[in-house]
């Protein structure tokens, strides 16, 4: 009979083990169906299009990677783009997200699986954010335990401040570049507890993989040799350490170096040097800890103070002479502007005039994180007093990007991962320490009750309020995440859509409208000059040359068509006929109240026109009123009514009615009747107006010619 009680209790743990396996997996799956399915709202009510601006470009390599090859790909010359420079494609992106496609793509089409390229891109992000809640849910494991993980997972799997970069059609880096990011800490906190080679080389082909699909691979390369410097100062610093920190930078740098794009980056800029600094760091401390296990503690004192000055005075005197001979490149402006948020706005004013460069709101912590903003600090607390080397890190990757999330409205994408892992903990340990808490006491333990009542009164009582609260609040937190997918996150650029008095929609549908006009009436050798926030799309839907697009690696050819939006007609004819311009397009919200129009961005045309010397000219305040007010009716500078983009948006408009009861010309933007209404255009002609005037198209006419005066 024991026997037999031994055997069906070993059964009996057997099947609980193996029931609590499948409800994990069920638990996970579920996770990955919500993450992939709640980004589908932009699919359900537009269709299958590519959002945003820098997607369009994306695609657009995509799709000639697909068809033409990687050979042909890499070594691509764009003769559509930054013209007449051009750009070379291989040289210039990081190609780990047009390949995960690409791959994708043939893979589906070897198993006779057909698909466009174009969905494959569309569905790609959905697809990457199933993933990152896989390895949210073993990193989150890693550092406390499944039930921390499970609930990481779950966070994350709806999570705004991710679904703002992943939902269908966002054809972005960052689509795939989180799991990447994820991925390799988790790799990381493998390799750091094993100390294994295996797992550290794993780690670096996660890095690479970051490497080739994202720019923010720059905040990984110093994130964790932060934590390797962290751990020597607490006393922390071993052998397991040594062994990962080693491996992982040295395979990590020398396969990121395989990246075009990045080059020898790695081992010449400042961004840099932190990984490079550490990883000497960790070399001495381990020939100092061999030292000391061969010499007397006196004689090891006495050697390790004349080491440390020698070795200091050398790296000092080799860090000069490589930052006095320019071996050693110094911070570019963008990661000046992380350091110091007025930097670009003051000096770099390209990089101030993105809307997702600018500091973020509070309201916007809010928005995209909601509960997890207060649960945050909750799993602080726990790492703090669990302190062990995984949780050390999970702490510094906290701590930065809230600081980075907070002078970067775009990194508050970096923020929503450890945010969502921090509030796993969090929440796992506040329901483990109060579940326990719940429970039905029968009649032979009312003794062991009255005991605990007297040091605990009313512990089940708090425990269910705690419960039921802390439920509340998760429910909270999922009906807030669907309705900021459905309403903020999940609208395209391209298509825009408004309300109308009885509650029906309203599709616009402009921009298609006349990149489809470009294409279809124009020479394909024309050349469009617009604002580099259009070039992208442009080039991808029309299949025309434009001067600047949204890649802004050239400053001076963007403040030279800045310089022309800001020139009356006769000055700005000079620079279009200097740069071969055919066509001039414009954007225009005042028929239609769409307030990202061109007048609105105009402010950051005259900024950067007059950046560089040839427009130095160029001076904002004549741009204003007298009373320091950007105004576009009769109390407008006489600068702003005549110059070009004044001109190109308001042409026409002057004799239209918007709204009942105002005047013609009233724009319902800027809430104002246009100061400047009855003008005609000398060296342009209107060519195309879409159908709500968001799109505005105009032909340069070309010179007269001189035999005509004959």
């Amino acid at each position: 009979m024991g026997a037999e009680a031994k055997v069906l209790d070993l059964l009996g743990l057997h099947n609980a083990t193996k029931q609590e396996t499948l409800v994990k997996m069920g638990i996970l799956a579920l996770c990955c169906i919500l993450s992939f399915s709640l980004r589908l709202f932009a699919v359900l009510r537009f269709e299958n299009v590519i959002h945003e601006f820098d997607p369009y470009f994306n695609y657009r390599t995509t799709r000639y990677l697909a068809e033409e090859g990687f050979y042909s790909f890499h070594n691509w010359f764009d003769d559509r783009a930054w013209y007449p420079l051009g750009r070379i494609i291989g040289g210039t992106i990081y190609p780990g997200l047009m390949l995960t496609s690409a791959l994708v793509y043939h893979l589906l089409n070897f198993f006779h699986i057909t698909i466009e390229v174009r969905n494959v891109c569309v569905y790609l992000a959905p697809l990457f954010s199933s993933f990152t809640s896989l390895v949210t849910f073993n990193l989150a494991k890693e550092l406390k335990d499944t039930s921390a993980g499970l609930m990481a997972a779950a966070f994350i799997a709806i999570v705004p401040g991710y679904i703002s970069r992943s939902v269908a059609g966002s054809y972005d880096n960052e689509g795939i570049a989180i799991f990447c990011m994820l991925n390799t800490y988790w790799l990381w906190i493998k390799a750091v507890k094993s100390g294994s080679l295996f797992w550290a080389t794993l780690c670096s082909l996660a890095y690479f993989y970051m490497v080739s699909s994202w720019g923010g691979y720059v905040f990984l390369i110093n994130l964790i040799p932060m934590h390797v410097l962290a751990l020597m100062i607490t006393g922390r610093f071993s052998h397991r350490v040594y062994v990962a920190y080693s491996t992982v930078y040295v395979l990590g740098t020398i396969l990121s170096m395989q990246i075009a794009f990045v080059g020898f980056q790695p081992v010449q800029t400042s961004e840099h040097m932190g990984a490079l600094g550490v990883f000497g760091l960790c070399q001495i401390h381990a020939f100092v800890d061999y030292i000391r296990s061969k010499l007397s503690s006196q004689q090891f004192s006495l050697l390790f103070r004349a080491l440390m000055a020698i070795v200091g005075i050398i790296l000092a005197s080799i860090v000069m002479i490589l930052a006095i001979t320019g071996k050693v490149a110094p911070w570019t402006g963008r990661f000046y502007s992380l350091l110091d948020p007025s930097y670009a706005k003051n000096n770099i004013p390209i990089i101030a005039s993105v809307s997702e460069h600018q500091p973020t709101a509070w309201s916007s912590f809010y928005f995209d994180l909601h509960i997890l903003a207060f649960l945050f600090p909750v799993g602080l607390y726990f790492c703090f007093s669990h302190l062990t080397d995984a949780n050390i890190f999970i702490i510094l990757y906290g701590v930065t990007s809230v600081y980075f999330a907070g002078v970067m409205v775009r990194l508050m994408l970096v923020l929503a991962p450890v945010a969502c892992i921090l509030a796993g903990i969090g929440v796992s340990a506040i329901l483990t320490t109060y579940m326990k808490n719940l429970s039905v006491i029968s009649k032979t333990d009312k003794k062991q009750k009255r005991v605990e009542a007297a040091s605990y009164p009313v512990k089940n009582e708090i425990a269910t309020v705690v419960v039921i609260m802390v439920s509340v609040l998760l429910c909270m937190y999922a009906f807030h995440c669907c309705w900021v997918t459905a309403e903020a996150y999940s609208s395209p650029s391209i298509v825009l859509a408004a309300r109308q008095h009885d509650g029906s929609r309203l599709i616009f549908d402009d921009f298609r409208e006349a990149y489809y006009w470009l294409r279809q009436n124009t020479a394909e050798d024309a050349k469009v000059m617009s604002w580099w926030d259009y070039g992208y799309q442009i080039t991808a839907m029309a299949n025309r040359t434009i001067l600047v697009d949204n890649n802004t690696w050239n400053n001076t050819h963007i403040s030279r068509v800045g310089q022309a939006m800001s020139s009356p007609e006769d000055k700005a004819y000079e620079i279009m006929r200097e740069l071969d311009v055919d066509y001039v397009l414009v954007i225009f919200g005042g028929l239609t109240g769409y307030a990202s129009d061109d007048i609105n961005k105009f402010l950051w045309m005259v900024r950067i026109g007059g950046s560089t010397d040839r427009g130095s000219h160029i001076k904002e305040m004549d741009y204003y009123t007298p009373t320091g007010e950007f105004r576009v009716d009769k109390e407008g500078s006489p600068t702003l009514l005549n110059c070009l983009m004044y001109k190109l948006c308001y042409y026409r408009f002057g004799q239209v009615y918007t709204e009942q009861g105002k005047p013609t010309g009233y724009d319902r933007v800027r809430n104002v009747e246009i100061g400047n209404k009855d003008f005609e255009l000398g060296v342009l002609e209107e060519a195309y107006t879409t159908e709500h005037w968001i799109v505005r198209i105009y032909k340069v006419k070309k010179p007269e010619n001189r035999g005509n005066e004959y």
